[in-house]
């Protein structure tokens, strides 16, 4: 009994974290929803994808997705799915763009405060979406490669008829936040089931060429692999926790807050994404390879006895 009482208490302490950071986010986004104001951003970012050879509703779509979540950006999808024109490699770099670049409110929120740059994890999402979905919507253009048109008139069929009343947001968050919860509870018993059966130490020996190939500290490897499989939410989570309890150095800190920021819940968002027409290669395969050759950049940047933070000529804040 003292041990499940022992997981209720850290389970219930996590959550807390967590929910100080998303509630207020999620609120302030409700807002912005509600008055317009991540539609007209949408709009004012529409003309720009031109240069990264996608259509202007893909603005639309990133930015809601950007601000909002990839469920959001779904939404956004389906409503703009009778005036959407696009290649297969154009969709897939745009699902590419939304799984580096998503929910930054909240996820960027949690990175903050694990210990890592606001303002640089974001860049460096934003950035390397915008460098990866450029480098697939032309280079499938230029190769020849999925370039078979894309249909998307059957999500019109599931589109919602309106938008979701104040009480509905609000029953629909609540649920969202117990299920965040169970979820943190559920992580906590397979982390200890898996270091007292030896498996973390397994894993993090199977994971020691990637981690040494990247750059990251071997000691950040367990939590950084579940938030990598399962999202920056409990892998942060994670990190606060294991950060305020091993004293992890800033750069250890940032560079796996950097592979969460690029890289994470490949189960689930990129499943999803999959199921609409998005290629596997691109947004999985692709966005892994990715993400370990910026890590191993910022490694390599980095001095290793350095803050991630402190010096100008290592890194800029």
């Amino acid at each position: 009994m003292s041990y499940f009482a022992n997981l209720l208490l850290r389970s219930r302490r996590l959550f807390v974290v967590l929910m100080k950071i998303m509630l207020p986010v999620m609120i302030a986004v409700r807002i912005g929803e509600e008055f317009g104001w991540i539609a007209a951003l949408g709009r004012a970012i529409a003309p720009a994808m031109a240069g990264i050879d996608l259509p202007p509703e893909a603005g639309m779509i990133w930015i809601t997705g950007v601000f909002v979540g990839v469920y959001g950006a779904i939404a956004a999808l389906i409503g703009l799915a009778h005036d959407l024109d696009m290649s297969a490699g154009q969709f897939s770099a745009l699902c590419a763009m939304i799984l580096f670049a998503h929910s930054l409110p909240i996820e960027q929120a949690i990175v903050r405060r694990a210990g890592g740059s606001f303002w640089l994890t974001a860049a460096l999402r934003i950035g390397i979406a915008l460098a990866y979905g450029a480098a697939v919507a032309w280079g499938s253009r230029i190769l020849g490669v999925l370039t078979e048109p894309m249909r998307f008139d059957w999500l019109q069929g599931s589109a919602p008829a309106g938008v979701a009343g104040l009480a509905d947001w609000i029953t629909t968050t609540a649920i969202s936040l117990g299920i965040t919860f169970a979820i943190i509870a559920a992580l906590l018993v397979v982390l200890d089931l898996l270091e007292r059966t030896g498996v973390t130490r397994r894993i993090t020996t199977a994971l020691a060429p990637l981690l040494r190939l990247s750059g990251l500290d071997a000691s950040v490897a367990p939590v950084t692999t579940v938030g990598v499989l399962l999202g920056l939410t409990y892998g942060g989570a994670l990190i606060i926790e294991e950060a305020e309890r091993r004293a992890f150095p800033a750069r250890t800190r940032f560079l796996a807050l950097a592979w969460l920021s690029l890289s994470h819940a490949l189960i689930e968002d990129t499943a999803l994404l999959v199921a609409l027409g998005a290629n596997l290669w691109v947004v999985l395969v692709g966005r892994v390879l990715m993400t370990l050759a910026v890590v191993a950049l910022l490694a390599r940047l980095l001095d290793p006895g350095g803050d991630a933070h402190a010096k100008p000529r290592t890194l800029p804040r």
